[in-house]
């Protein structure tokens, strides 16, 4: 059975009234066929840091926010310059990274311990072609769905299925959606915040995309309810 992702995005979207589109990303093993029709992100690499650092963007996290309005596909080498992101989406393993400039920065101000970091969560696979887009254009099942939530719009997801809230780093939401089968939620890390322009306000989280119109049923009756309530509220506050 085809899943409409349009339906559910633009359904999604409207209950919860998301500012930003949902996101889908699709991890592949294989490079991007020449012909699926999906450029490439596109863009100089930065210049080497001195421990060999390069990407497209400064982290992994910042496609986020390039992704809500158009679909791109990039490399392993486009996410090059944030180590803690590489690991996250598979891209290296640990060993590969803590002797780098940016761990260390990481490490020596406590932001993260090496126990910590032993239990942070990174994709299962080695991909080698990584998609991004509005989960409304997607023309596949992604592995992935991305949303940027407010604290409320996260209350009323909460009510609609069961929610695992994540530690830093943030990024690590999508290796515990897809490996893990898990909603995850994070409050996000002052290290994405920074490099992505996230406001204070904002959470994002991962959602399994087969648990996703379920979800998406459920919120019709949690997004009903809390009308109700929040109108029965307002009465009752007259009486005061």
């Amino acid at each position: 059975m085809t899943t409409d992702w349009r339906d559910l995005s633009l359904r999604l979207t409207d209950l919860l009234g998301l500012e930003h589109a949902p996101i889908a990303i699709t991890f592949s093993e294989d490079a991007v066929a020449a012909d699926s029709g999906i450029a490439p992100f596109g863009g100089p690499l930065s210049e080497p840091t001195p421990d060999g650092r390069s990407g497209a963007v400064p982290a992994p996290c910042v496609f986020w926010m390039h992704a809500h309005t158009h679909t791109f596909f990039t490399t392993p080498g486009d996410h090059g310059n944030c180590s803690v992101g590489e690991y996250t989406h598979g891209l290296v393993e640990a060993g590969d990274i803590l002797d780098r400039e940016d761990v260390g920065a990481l490490l020596e101000v406590g932001w993260v311990t090496m126990e910590a970091f032993a239990g942070v969560a990174a994709l299962e696979r080695r991909p080698s072609s990584i998609v991004y887009g509005p989960l409304a254009d997607t023309s596949h099942d992604p592995d992935v769905v991305l949303l940027r939530l407010s604290p409320y719009q996260a209350m009323e997801l909460g009510d609609a299925t069961s929610i695992h809230l994540s530690g830093k780093p943030q990024c690590q939401i999508l290796p515990i959606a897809i490996d893990q089968g898990k909603v995850a939620l994070s409050m996000g890390c002052a290290l994405s915040r920074a490099r992505t322009g996230m406001g204070d306000d904002e959470l994002t989280c991962a959602i399994p995309p087969g648990q996703l119109a379920e979800i998406v049923a459920n919120l019709e009756g949690v997004v009903g309810a809390d009308k109700q309530v929040v109108g029965y509220a307002h009465a009752d506050a007259a009486r005061f």
